[in-house]
């Protein structure tokens, strides 16, 4: 699947997402070349201490950045802490509050049918080597957390957070999965000055998007190649999020077409894919 002719490069990067308090949708597919999927920040704390809202027709994924959150689910309440992530059926009302402070990742897509509200705990995740492992070698070594990916009944959604070496390549090899997903990265706890070097592209000498990002910045990728780069001394970190463009059918993590050169052995993902 080819990038849509009508995208350019400042339509691929949403640039400080989080520097807000209060609710804000930041990406969606009516401001941007996403399908299904959406992205935005809950950040919480005195004297802005809650938050409400309804999610229509879209299945939620919250995932906690910082902090700890008191989260409502049509009267269901849950307590959220560090990369703790809450997963809500569509045609949810959410209220979301903290007594001290909390920084809410929030993810969504459309889905024509309701899967059940599901608490996923990193304490859980990190005892479980196919949701938490670590992929690549030398100059590509990254941490990966599968937080809703396929330890969750989802329709589209599947998320989680990947955190390089200092200096290291992530997304590697170059690899593609625009027939079944769509993509964008989050990056987050890069404190300045770490700095990265995203890179989207369908052909080495024409990229689509060649950029530095940064801590809150949000890159969307409908289609290519994308691998990112963290500069030396420091990590690459981001969240990402994937929509599946066939409900349930295309919800599969490490299905993917690597670039032709790079395609000489695995992938690194293997141990995140659903076991059949």
């Amino acid at each position: 699947m080819n990038l849509p002719a009508h995208v350019t490069p400042d339509q691929m990067i949403f640039r400080k997402t989080h520097a807000h308090t209060g609710r804000r949708v930041s990406v969606s597919p009516g401001n941007s070349s996403m399908r299904h999927l959406a992205y935005g920040r809950i950040i919480l704390n005195s004297p802005r201490h809650s938050e409400s809202f309804s999610n229509g027709d879209r299945e939620t994924g919250l995932i906690c950045l910082s902090g700890e959150a008191s989260v409502s689910v049509n009267g269901i309440e849950t307590q959220l802490g560090k990369y703790d992530s809450l997963y809500i059926p569509r045609d949810s009302s959410i209220r979301v509050a903290t007594k001290t402070a909390v920084d809410l990742a929030e993810f969504s897509a459309d889905v024509a049918h309701k899967y059940p509200l599901q608490v996923v705990r990193y304490a859980e995740i990190s005892k479980d080597p196919g949701l938490k492992f670590t992929a690549g070698g030398p100059g590509c070594t990254r941490h990966l957390n599968m937080l809703l990916a396929k330890n969750i009944e989802a329709g589209r959604l599947v998320a989680g957070l990947t955190k390089s070496e200092p200096g290291n390549w992530t997304s590697w090899p170059p690899h593609e999965h625009a027939a079944m997903l769509e993509e964008l990265y989050v990056y987050v706890e890069m404190p300045e000055p770490a700095l990265g070097i995203q890179l989207v592209y369908q052909n080495t000498e024409n990229p689509e998007l060649v950029t530095m990002v940064r801590e809150g910045d949000a890159v969307l990728i409908p289609a290519g190649y994308h691998p990112n780069v963290s500069v030396p001394g420091h990590t690459i970190s981001f969240l990402w999020a994937m929509a599946a463009h066939r409900e349930v059918e295309d919800r599969q993590f490490g299905v993917v077409n690597v670039q032709r050169g790079f395609d000489t052995g695995a992938t690194g993902l293997e141990a995140g894919r659903k076991k059949v």
